[in-house]
């Protein structure tokens, strides 16, 4: 069995609960969903938080030696289906026509009222 790497990105807020920020699995990075919590753009329109996310999925694949067109499938979290618009027009800005798999989750809530959209991802390093 292949050895796991749990890893918190120091450029990212630090987790509230009992998780990590990403785990790899031999050549598979697992990245746990993440908000604009203890961002800037927390409490902000939903694109602001989807950019905030994206920059830090960003920083993520930077650290891993690669970048979002290494995307294999993301999964969206969002609070609000009308904003479904918004975030496809962020998404495609952001994903520069590298397109992964992907699922849209309309959900209640997140863990705080200042939070619309959540985005978990897996990427291949």
């Amino acid at each position: 069995m292949s050895l796991l790497k749990r890893t918190n990105y120091a450029k990212l807020p630090k987790p509230g609960g009992p998780y990590v920020h990403a785990v790899r699995h031999a050549d598979t990075l697992y990245v746990s969903g993440l908000t604009a919590f203890a961002t800037e753009a927390q409490g902000q329109p939903v694109q602001d938080q989807a950019r905030a996310i994206l920059e830090q999925l960003a920083a993520v694949a930077a650290s891993e030696g690669t970048n979002l067109k290494s995307l294999i499938k993301v999964t969206v979290f969002l609070t609000e289906i009308a904003d479904l618009a918004t975030i496809r027009d962020v998404l495609f800005d952001y994903l520069d026509g590298a397109l992964p798999a992907s699922s849209l989750v309309a959900v209640s809530a997140l863990f705080s009222p200042d939070l619309n959209v959540e985005i978990e991802a897996i990427l291949a390093l």
